[in-house]
């Protein structure tokens, strides 16, 4: 599935554009400032952990316009070499760049929709959602 628009994360100032676009996205769609504060601090994560880990990726949004609410999708997806064990990095503070371990346990919290796919082969795919409330 094709998610647009995306924005490729190559470089660490990547990240700052990911963040940006997803807070224009979550405006326009009348978040409250506080959760336009916790959809950047996800997107931020997201694309930190793939300029991390897999080097490259994008982060991709979907506005989701249904009858009875809104809200936006973000999809983080890398080639990277995948996560082996998926329920060690959704504890908290576990960590292995030496951050405090907010990381994937932390978006989880601030989103209203988290899951996770990962695979040596295919590198890992990140989907949440957060819905206007």
């Amino acid at each position: 599935m094709e998610f647009k628009p995306c924005v490729n994360i190559c470089k660490e100032w990547d990240i700052v554009g990911a963040r940006q676009l997803g807070r224009e996205h979550a405006k326009s769609l009348g978040f409250s400032t506080v959760d336009q504060a916790r959809i950047a601090t996800a997107i931020s994560e997201l694309s930190r952990n793939i300029y991390l880990y897999a080097e490259t990726g994008k982060i991709c949004f979907e506005v989701i316009d249904q009858i009875d609410r809104k809200g936006l999708k973000i999809v983080a997806v890398d080639q990277g070499p995948g996560i082996q064990d998926i329920s060690q990095v959704m504890q908290d503070g576990y960590s292995t760049s030496g951050g405090l371990g907010a990381g994937l346990p932390g978006v989880k919290r601030l989103m209203d929709h988290f899951e996770i796919v990962s695979s040596s082969k295919n590198g890992t795919e990140i989907e949440t959602i957060k819905w206007v409330r």
